[in-house]
């Protein structure tokens, strides 16, 4: 299995991030492979020209269609997502999440702005027809903290427990995909209705 993490964060220091490690952990634990994906990492132009003939641009898309998941973090500003996810999300085709089980992850500076990952994410993401998404989970800032010299980045075991159980999810959600029918399956049944005949 392949889930693709996405982080919607523009800074280089993100909580966003901090979440989505926790994630890549719990995601590699079950031996599931993990490409992350960040905004930031992708040329401004190619974003605000949407420049679907980019080399970046078409990577995202190939990655992402190759995913049985994804996972979609965003820190939140002004109560919605960050604008850059919005148009890195707006550059995949209109169908790229059908039939890939999703989890949208945010950070926000107050439990007030809880309501943006149903109210902001979600509809984007229903949008490219995401037809497993899961509840999702908000992590308000100080339940978060950075590396700082030797020690790593922290989660309060309130916000842990959580991501772990949305994980747990993820991972049952990919469990259930339909899985693709080989198509040597259906030469082979082909060529041995050809002999029975």
């Amino acid at each position: 299995m392949h889930v693709v993490l996405l982080s919607g964060s523009p800074s280089a220091r993100s909580r966003t991030e901090v979440l989505l490690e926790h994630v890549s952990q719990r995601l590699r634990e079950h031996r599931v492979e993990v490409t992350l994906l960040r905004v930031r990492d992708f040329p401004a132009e190619d974003l605000l020209f949407a420049r679907f003939e980019s080399a970046a641009v078409q990577q995202l898309q190939a990655v992402v269609a190759s995913a049985d998941g994804l996972v979609v973090a965003t820190p939140v500003y002004k109560a919605s997502i960050t604008g850059a996810l919005k148009v890195l999300l707006d550059l995949l085709p209109e169908r790229a999440l059908a039939h890939k089980a999703i989890l949208p992850l945010a950070s926000g500076g107050s439990p007030a702005h809880l309501l943006a990952v149903d109210y902001a994410l979600k509809p984007v993401l229903a949008a490219l027809k995401a037809q497993e998404m899961l509840a999702g989970v908000f992590a308000v800032d100080k339940q978060i903290a950075y590396a700082e010299g030797d020690r790593p980045a922290q989660l309060d075991s309130e916000l842990a427990e959580r991501l772990d159980e949305s994980v747990e999810q993820l991972l049952a959600a990919l469990a259930r995909r339909p899985q693709p029918i080989d198509p040597n399956l259906l030469n082979d049944r082909l060529v041995n209705a050809r002999w029975s005949i």
